[in-house]
């Protein structure tokens, strides 16, 4: 699960996963494989961080030459032994971590990982995106909020922002980008990229507390590196976004779970980050089985899905690499399909 893939300075391409016995396991660890044709085969895998390590995802971007950041969430599993992630009583999660380590040689070898300071009242931090250049050398991981395990409160959920000027070896205080503060609407899974014109982009699963469902996804931009941020904007299509691709002339492919509708993944392009992503040009990467869920129990069903986390990848060909996981719930894996985008 949770697939994505990054373009090393020669031209390789870095997939980064997590493995395990199953959705929601102690077990889980990240690999890593490298492609050298623009993704038609891959390495064997390698695991930097060791067996067993609970990191339940991982996700790296290049910082050039031959340096790398690698931002990840790791788990405690061993506060609550052989509970889910998220507590079906109160919606809480496990106590949880953010993670940093960097490379200096293309991935070969990593520091030590360097845990994220996060203030106590943000709970367990949930990451869903890789560190993304902001402008004037800075960088900045999204990070969303969760309840404690056993809370039973309101669930304040929010989106914030925490910035760092030195490459990734320091971190700034966190910044709310996206929150209702009525507590009825939630913004999950952000994906943030940037545009080659300095822009930045935000992508967001979108959930009514109230009415019990999910909504369409919603589109946010910034022109300031992520001082301020436009009102949520709804694309037209529901529900869950991946990561998208930027193309060197600024067209955006997104893709996306539509999970409730037609239980597939679909992707579609954009002229620019901030113009429609016209119906005419969608296409449908993966067709799931019968087999629907209501998204009434929230949380509790993500440990049913069988296919999703589509992360769309711009490689050097002028093609666009989409990787994402499938399967049975016994076995899943990691899939990819490579397109061509047409001018």
């Amino acid at each position: 699960m949770f697939p994505s893939v990054v373009v090393l300075g020669d031209g390789t391409l870095l997939a980064v996963y997590r493995v395990a016995s199953g959705k929601d396991t102690p077990d889980e660890t990240i690999e890593m494989r490298r492609s050298r044709d623009c993704g038609r085969t891959w390495s064997g895998p390698e695991q930097p961080f060791g067996p067993d390590s609970s990191i339940r995802c991982c996700y790296v971007t290049p910082l050039g030459d031959r340096r790398l950041l690698a931002v990840a969430m790791w788990i405690d599993r061993r506060s609550f032994p052989g509970q889910p992630l998220f507590n079906p009583e109160t919606e809480g999660c496990l106590p949880a971590a953010i993670v940093v380590s960097g490379s200096d040689d293309s991935g070969q070898s990593w520091t030590p990982f360097r845990r994220l300071s996060i203030p106590e009242e943000l709970g367990p931090p949930s990451l869903t995106d890789a560190a993304v250049p902001v402008g004037a050398g800075r960088l900045a991981i999204s990070i969303e909020t969760n309840k404690p395990y056993l809370d039973t409160g309101v669930w304040r959920q929010r989106v914030v922002h925490v910035h760092s000027s030195d490459g990734g070896a320091t971190w700034g205080t966190p910044v709310t980008v996206s929150e209702d503060t009525t507590r009825r609407i939630f913004y999950w899974d952000q994906r943030v990229v940037a545009t080659p014109d300095g822009r930045l982009a935000s992508f967001s699963w979108t959930y009514d507390r109230e009415a019990r469902t999910y909504l369409e996804v919603h589109r946010r931009l910034s022109e300031d590196e992520g001082a301020s941020w436009s009102s949520p904007e709804a694309l037209g299509f529901s529900d869950q976004p991946g990561h998208p691709a930027v193309l060197e002339d600024g067209r955006t492919v997104l893709p996306w779970v539509d999970r409730f509708g037609s239980n597939s993944l679909k992707a579609r392009i954009a002229q620019a980050i901030d113009r429609p992503f016209e119906p005419a040009t969608e296409i449908v990467l993966y067709q799931g089985s019968a087999d629907r869920h209501d998204g009434a129990n929230l949380l509790s069903e993500m440990s049913l899905w069988t296919f999703g986390l589509p992360h769309a990848t711009a490689l050097p060909s002028g093609e666009v690499l989409i990787t994402y996981y499938a399967g049975s719930p016994s076995c899943m894996d990691v899939r990819f399909e490579l397109i061509g985008v047409t001018p």
